[in-house]
């Protein structure tokens, strides 16, 4: 793609809409997917540079970086809609920032930061996995993001399948040490520039996540004129809740 970096990338169903869907912090398109799970038209799963077979600079990476990236896949495939999860979420903002109307609908899923810095606790599981992967032990890289399920959920075969999967997938592909340094920044220097995307938006929020404060969810609902918001009772919603995610998810994209 030419914006400066090659993207990592899977494009499924057909017809339209197209929906592109971004990643968070460490994560990957199989992070994704599930939230594409019937979803109508073509979805567009892609990794930010840094991440698994993106490229991998050799400086800092930024926001601006990470706009770009969404921003090149987009106009590759046309999505007319996305859905950024966590730090894909922020990445959306800053593209929305500069071209408030780049897309018809939007979905904003667990919000990590927007205009005000939140170094901890992200950087603090950050820098356990880069150690982890450092290592070469899958079970420490497993234990690293074992963080992504919920206490009681850890030891059931599924979550240990998961995190197995995970560990597996991470050193497979691996991570860029250049993401640490997005612990530290923002997507959008002011969060009065989302006022003006008038298009229908859907925010997602989860109660007790330290890494996705649902006051940032708020915020950023409060931000966008035309914004649904709603907020789990609890962390872990793709393990507590998946089944009403995925309804309100077909439910707000589909239309």
């Amino acid at each position: 793609m030419p914006h400066g970096a090659t993207l990592e990338y899977l494009l499924v169903g057909e017809g339209g809409p197209t929906t592109a869907f971004a990643h968070g912090l460490a994560g990957g398109i199989a992070d994704t997917r599930p939230l594409g799970s019937g979803v109508a038209g073509r979805k567009v799963f892609f990794q930010f540079r840094g991440h698994g077979r993106s490229d991998w600079p050799a400086g800092e990476i930024t926001y601006a970086d990470l706009a770009a990236d969404l921003r090149a896949v987009c106009d590759e495939f046309d999505a007319t809609r996305a859905l950024g999860l966590s730090l894909g979420a922020g990445a959306l903002c800053r593209v929305l920032s500069q071209t408030p109307d780049r897309f018809e609908r939007l979905v904003f899923f667990l919000p990590a930061v927007l205009d005000v810095p939140r170094v901890e606790p992200g950087r603090a599981r950050l820098d356990r996995l880069l150690a982890a992967l450092a290592s070469g032990d899958p079970d420490r890289v497993a234990s690293a993001v074992s963080v992504e399920v919920p206490g009681p959920l850890r030891e059931t075969v599924a979550a240990r399948a998961y995190l197995r999967q995970r560990a597996a997938d991470l050193l497979r592909h691996g991570l860029s040490g250049e993401v640490a340094g997005l612990t530290g920044q923002v997507p959008v220097p002011d969060v009065t520039a989302l006022a003006r995307v008038t298009v229908p938006a859907l925010v997602i929020g989860a109660a007790g996540d330290d890494l996705h404060p649902a006051t940032v969810a708020e915020r950023l609902a409060a931000a966008l004129p035309r914004a649904t918001l709603h907020v789990y009772d609890r962390p872990g919603v793709l393990w507590t809740a998946r089944a009403d995610l995925r309804a309100r998810l077909v439910r707000f994209l589909s239309e």
